[in-house]
């Protein structure tokens, strides 16, 4: 009885334990239902994908191509070339067809000058040239110079006034070979100062009288001299004899000289002289005190004044600093004036070196009759 008891009771409890086996297998089928379904999802997903990488390329290649027919508008062609340049793979061909990138006002300057032959085709606010065909290396150097050259800034004038010739030939030479205009002074009554003045215009630079005048301290001014104690009949006279011996000259500046153009009748007389010969009075301000600007003014004679001595010092970083002065003062007033002397061994050697950089940089190099108002 117990033993048939126990039976059934194990027969039963054989029959629960299965039951979980059965769930687990119906699991496993659910399982492989789902992974089976999101296999078929992730398909579809990537052939849409691809479907719609592909309606994209070929959206790009028509519009490359309707780009290089030039049958999209304008505007829209602009903008696309805006965008190439901006990239690293920049269509080089594409950029240098006048019908895709219209061209800025100043790269039609710029190769309004590369290329002497250019006929206007259109009339319609954009510029267009009609160019014969080139190679793809010839458009490619074409571009080049349009991009890399800018036209230089003007950053003032410069002009240089060399004191002193008539001394003697060997030092005024080197400033005759000087690549550049130069307003050179000849000093009167010197045993070379007729000769200094026929080689120095013979040279192509302008020449001046260095009207030697008294100074506050005594020195001797040299020959020809103008001093505070003469009359305007003898400044007049001394005037016209230095002015035949190195003339014909387009001006007159002091030598030495502050005491006299302190003196505002002494002044009068020469800035008389030279408004009815019709030469300019350059002021070498050797004295804060000169009467020269305001006077003239009220005489109504042209003048200049002096900025820069370059070469109070005999070296050439001290004259390159000097000349640095001269450079400021042209960009902030427009022109600066700047005076060496003949006497300086190494001021015709600097400027022959220089002249060419400061013409690169911007500068303008003129005469002292350039810069004068008449």
């Amino acid at each position: 009885m117990n033993t048939a008891k126990n039976t059934d009771i194990l027969s039963r409890s054989m029959k629960k334990t299965a039951k979980p086996r059965k769930t687990a297998g119906k699991a496993k089928k659910r399982s492989k239902k789902s992974g089976f379904s999101d296999g078929i999802k992730a398909f579809f997903l990537v052939c849409i994908i691809v479907a719609l990488s592909a309606l994209i390329s070929c959206a790009v290649i028509m519009v490359h191509s309707s780009l290089k027919e030039g049958d999209l508008p304008q505007d829209i062609v602009s903008s696309g070339i805006e965008e190439n340049q901006e990239s690293r793979d920049v269509d080089v061909f594409s950029l240098i067809l006048p019908k895709i990138e219209p061209k800025t006002e100043s790269e039609q300057k710029i190769e309004s000058v590369q290329k002497p032959a250019e006929r206007p085709v259109l009339d319609s606010g954009i510029s267009s040239v009609v160019t014969p065909p080139i190679s793809t290396a010839a458009a490619v150097t074409m571009i080049v110079p349009g991009i890399t050259e800018r036209p230089k800034e003007n950053l003032g004038t410069l002009v240089f006034v060399i004191d002193d010739a008539g001394n003697n030939l060997r030092e005024l030479e080197p400033f005759l070979r000087i690549p550049g205009p130069l307003t050179i002074a000849v000093l009167p009554g010197l045993p070379y100062s007729a000769e200094a003045a026929r080689r120095i215009r013979a040279a192509g630079k302008e020449v001046i009288l260095h009207q030697p005048m008294e100074a506050i301290h005594g020195q001797n001014p040299g020959p020809g001299a103008i001093y505070s104690h003469m009359s305007a009949d003898e400044i007049r006279a001394i005037l016209a004899r230095n002015i035949a011996e190195v003339g014909p000259v387009t001006g007159i500046n002091n030598h030495q000289g502050s005491k006299i153009t302190m003196n505002r009748e002494i002044m009068q007389v020469i800035l008389s002289f030279c408004k009815e010969n019709n030469l300019y009075f350059l002021d070498s301000k050797t004295t804060a005190d000169s009467i020269v600007p305001v006077l003239a003014g009220q005489m109504g004679v042209s003048i200049a004044e002096r900025n820069v001595f370059i070469d109070n010092e005999q070296n050439k970083d001290a004259m390159l600093r000097y000349i640095s002065g001269g450079l400021t003062r042209a960009q902030r007033n427009g022109s600066a004036v700047m005076i060496g002397h003949t006497w300086s061994p190494a001021l015709a050697p600097l400027l022959t070196e220089q002249f060419p950089l400061y013409m690169e940089q911007g500068y303008t190099i003129k005469s002292v009759s350039d810069i004068i108002k008449r």
